[in-house]
């Protein structure tokens, strides 16, 4: 009886999961001949407007105060804008869309855009850090809140996520991705968006996403932002676009292209990444944006004489909307008429903003997301700044926490009743925690550290000194986001004293350093990685005041910590948190949350080794540390500092026993790999197992070890797991000199560890 029950309800589910393929089948097909149907009511004027796309930053709640916000209100009337970015409000997109559907001929509605890059209002971790949690989960979560945060203010459409790659700390964009694995990017890509757009993207609480920046812009060479990236084309699809595949595959709304070149062609106007790769080759029909004003930039590339000349080589490449150069407008109708850009080409571009249009239900009702009691109800609540403290702490990374010869343990957790001194202008700092894109967040509203300690143990046993100021801010409110260069303080040390005699007055000193909010973000490359000048000085003299010194770092990408990790026992990550930060880093130091977060990205020791990443090739002469000519460095090892993968916990776990189910398998197989993982500490705790593998020989050399898999766990101490992963032709396969995706025969290294610096153990061979 329980076998035939168990029969029906499987027929049930297929049943069901038929008709739901099939509704939705008849519901793409609809929507295929609206869009036809309107296609075909369109002049070509009103064709390029909906692929122009105009910055909105003006009152349009009440009379145009510029003639540039006249002339924008007029275009808006008269249907020559498609899409705007940066009107915020329900209030504001409500009159916006009521200039284009009370106005215009055809009455097709506006797409709202902005960039909701780690929260809307409510503030999560920056990119870089929240993936540090490797909880894929929790990374959804943040994104479904910052999508119904900003779908509430009227937005329809999120220019992230950002996936890609990312191996130069010095670029200062590095903070707004997943880091260094192609792998890894993936799944946190995936995540984002299935967070951004949910089920359903004609929902009222989902917004677009977008994958960007296709392609290759975090190998920017130097790592100089918007520089050119010069690689062959296997390392293109082996290492960039694996992400936006996945984003792809995963349905993503809309991508962006890129500022960069790629061997010599502008990623704006790439045919081959754009048409042959994305819309073709993986057949994707979702709307491809430029980057803002990236079309007209191919002037100064030196690859386009005009901004006609531009318009005509990014439609051809496949960019279908331009963002803010007005190229499409100026030059597109007469290139058409001139029978120099195919109707056809038009037509697709049109396509895909009008198929966007469509799924996000605007069609139906352009007002739909332009809700004041939304608005009113719905951003910034209580709920949302628990799940802001949530991925505030699993966010953090302990890098260090050694034990003190003096009292035999370490300094992490803190006890509540410990004297204990915080020092550094960071400590109290309320608006660096916020991090760079922090999209509508009000300024210095984040929890600093010092509330949230405060907020977790009695304040007699808290003293307070800001020591030397750090950066001295002078930009106007409103403008910190573009304006360079922030100003330092390179040579006040008043403070110094006073923090000094707290110091040495405590049971342990928390001792907050690292980067301001702007000094990691878009155009925020840097030469020098390290901790300033003016801090590491200060951080000296109170480590010798005090040797139990935690320092907690405040920073947006990677930073060189040789002397602070030779130097200071306990070091903490804490990124740019967000909203919560003060009262998740708090969670952290006394214990109230056991640190899980790993590095997604490598912790150098110089600069000299940027790009640094752990999946690199083996070469012809491997590093040796006994021997001259090998590949390395004759002052420093090639090791990273801090790799990635790492991360420790307040207690230990132990991996024993890795077993195979085979060791041998064909290409369309599977073997399953396992492995034993117990809590030999103190405490409960989570830890992400990861599987590594290396292919040792192809037909095009192979990294020593790539990401394969992870699975984050809560282990209770003295608590034993078996962790198993199943490998199939989808962690064996890549592109290969024959320029497709394939598992080559031959032999396989695997381990599982707690980081990328295991050593393979288990091999297998693949038939």
């Amino acid at each position: 009886m329980n076998k035939i029950n168990s029969v029906f309800i499987c027929l049930i589910i297929l049943i069901g999961y038929s008709i739901q393929a099939q509704n939705s089948s008849k519901n793409d097909h609809k929507i295929e001949k609206e869009i036809d149907s309107i296609l075909k009511l369109m002049t070509l004027e009103e064709k390029i407007g909906q692929m122009t796309m105009y910055n909105g930053s003006w009152d349009l709640t009440g009379p145009p105060g510029t003639v540039s916000a006249k002339d924008k209100f007029e275009k808006l009337k008269n249907g020559k804008i498609g899409a705007m970015l940066n009107v915020t409000s329900a209030e504001a997109t409500r009159e916006a869309q009521k200039a284009v559907m009370e106005h215009t001929r055809l009455k097709i509605p506006l797409v709202f855009g902005y960039d909701v890059i780690h929260g809307y209002k409510t503030i999560f971790p920056i990119p870089l850090g929240e993936s540090a949690s490797w909880d894929l989960e929790l990374m959804e979560k943040s994104a479904s809140i910052a999508a119904k945060e900003a779908s509430a203010a009227g937005i329809h459409w999120t220019f992230a996520p950002m996936i890609d790659v990312s191996r130069d700390a010095r670029w200062g964009r590095v903070m707004e991705g997943a880091g260094e694995d192609p792998y890894y990017n993936s799944v946190v890509g995936v995540a984002r968006i299935k967070g951004f757009q949910g089920d359903d993207l004609s929902a009222s609480h989902t917004i677009a996403a977008c994958a960007k920046h296709f392609a290759g812009y975090g190998f920017a060479e130097a790592g100089k932002d918007y520089n050119s990236v010069d690689i062959g084309v296997y390392e293109l699809h082996n290492s960039i676009l694996p992400p936006f595949k996945a984003a792809a595959d995963a349905n993503v709304a809309t991508f962006m292209n890129a500022f960069n070149e790629i061997d010599g062609i502008p990623a704006t106007a790439h045919k081959y990444l754009q048409r042959d790769v994305l819309k073709d080759g993986w057949n994707w029909e979702g709307l491809m944006v430029s980057d803002w004003g990236s079309i007209g930039e191919m002037i100064a590339h030196g690859y386009a004489r005009d901004k006609t000349h531009a318009g005509e080589l990014a439609i051809k490449g496949g960019s279908d909307m331009d963002m803010e150069s007005s190229a499409y407008e100026i030059g597109l109708k007469n290139l058409v008429e001139e029978n120099k850009v195919s109707m056809d080409l038009v037509d697709d571009a049109v396509k895909r903003v009008l198929r966007l249009k469509m799924k996000l239900g605007l069609f139906k009702d352009p007002y739909k997301y332009s809700n004041l009691d939304r608005e009113e109800s719905e951003i910034y609540t209580a709920a949302h700044q628990e799940i802001a403290r949530e991925a505030g702490r699993k966010s953090i990374v302990l890098l260090k926490n050694d034990t003190i010869l003096n009292n035999n343990s370490s300094l992490l957790p803190l006890k509540p009743n410990q004297k204990i001194a915080i020092i550094g202008d960071l400590a109290d700092d309320k608006d660096t925690p916020l991090g760079n894109w922090r999209a509508k967040a009000e300024r210095k509203s984040a929890v600093s550290l010092l509330e949230g300690i405060k907020n977790a143990i009695a304040p007699e046993n808290i003293t307070f000194a800001q020591g030397p100021a750090f950066v001295i801010d002078e930009l106007e409110e409103g403008k910190r986001q573009f304006l360079w260069p922030l100003k330092f303080n390179e040579s006040d040390t008043s403070g110094t004293a006073d923090a000094l005699k707290i110091a040495s007055h405590a049971d342990v000193v928390i001792v907050v350093m690292g980067e301001n909010a702007y000094q990691t973000g878009e155009g925020r490359s840097q030469v020098d990685i390290q901790i300033n000048k003016l801090q590491k000085d200060f951080l000296k003299k109170v480590r010798k005041a005090n040797p139990n010194t935690v320092l907690v770092l405040m920073n947006g990408r990677p930073l060189d910590l040789s002397w602070e990790s030779e130097n200071i026992s306990t070091i903490l990550e804490t990124w740019h948190l967000g909203s919560q930060a003060g009262n998740a880093i708090a969670d952290v130091l006394f214990g109230k949350y056991n640190p899980s977060g790993k590095l997604p990205i490598s912790f150098p020791r110089s600069v000299g080794q940027e790009p640094l990443f752990y999946n690199q090739k083996n070469t012809g002469r491997p590093y040796s540390q006994n021997t001259v000519t090998f590949s390395g460095y004759t002052d420093s090892e090639k090791t990273a500092l801090y790799p990635f993968g790492f991360g420790l916990s307040y207690t230990s776990f132990k991996y024993d026993k890795l077993k195979l189910s085979d060791t041998t398998m064909t290409k369309n197989g599977k073997i399953l790999a396992s492995i034993e993982v117990t809590n030999i500490g103190d405490k409960d705790g989570e830890e992400v197992v990861q599987l590594y593998i290396r292919d040792l020989i192809g037909s095009l050399t192979r990294p020593v070890k790539e990401l394969k898999g992870f699975k984050k766990l809560m282990i209770k101490k003295g608590e034993t797991k078996t962790v198993s992963f199943e490998i199939t032709k989808d962690q064996l396969e890549f592109y290969t000199v024959d320029k497709i995706w394939d598992v080559e025969p031959g032999n396989f290294q695997l381990g599982i560890g707690g980081d990328s610096q295991i050593k393979l153990g288990a091999k297998f061979q693949v038939n």
